[in-house]
């Protein structure tokens, strides 16, 4: 699959797109990629279709006029951006331990978009926010080792269950599902919106 690519519009938008931190720009990004055909029909804009070359074997994305960052109404992106700086303020120190491993701030700000809106991704599926312990490791590989013994593959699972509530990136889901979840739309005046 191709990579998704924000259009950030005009230099002028594409500007000020630039100037938000990069965990505003990825909870951004991510609500494009997650309500893209959404947008699109409720625009009557088109949706870009996936082209490969056989030759390089690579994909990329054609036409189409997708909603850009230019199409967000100024109360949406005001509240995309207190939103984004009351859950990084809120949770600075579970952020900063995050940040401590091989994950950024942009991934972040995707997560905090996925999880809130309860899409099959987010903080809790971040292997980098995982339990970082021999213990976690250890409960893995017995209920892989242990997968034809239902007994001793629950029992394993149950204490790894138990052990990943207390990891950063369940830590951080919690903190994520606090905030209500938000519907993104087309207004009438052809401007982006969140329910």
């Amino acid at each position: 699959m191709p990579e998704f690519i924000l259009d950030r519009g005009s230099p002028e938008t594409a500007r000020e797109f630039a100037k938000l931190d990069s965990f505003t720009q990825g909870y951004i990004e991510a609500m494009f990629f997650t309500d893209e055909e959404q947008l699109c029909e409720e625009s009557g804009r088109n949706m870009p279709s996936v082209a490969f070359d056989m030759t390089t074997m690579e994909s990329h994305f054609v036409g189409g006029d997708s909603p850009s960052f230019a199409d967000l109404a100024p109360e949406t992106l005001a509240r995309i951006i207190a939103d984004c700086q009351r859950f990084q303020t809120a949770n600075a120190t579970l952020l900063d331990e995050a940040y401590g491993r091989d994950y950024d701030s942009e991934q972040a700000g995707r997560d905090f978009w996925y999880t809130r809106n309860g899409h099959g991704v987010g903080f809790w599926d971040r292997k980098a926010l995982e339990p970082d312990s021999r213990e976690y490791e250890a409960l893995t590989a017995k209920m892989v080792a242990n997968r034809d013994d239902n007994t001793a593959w629950g029992a394993a699972c149950l204490k790894r269950s138990a052990l990943k509530e207390t990891g950063l990136g369940e830590r951080l889901s919690k903190a994520a599902r606090a905030f209500r979840g938000v519907d993104s739309y087309v207004g009438d005046d052809g401007l982006i919106y969140l329910a």
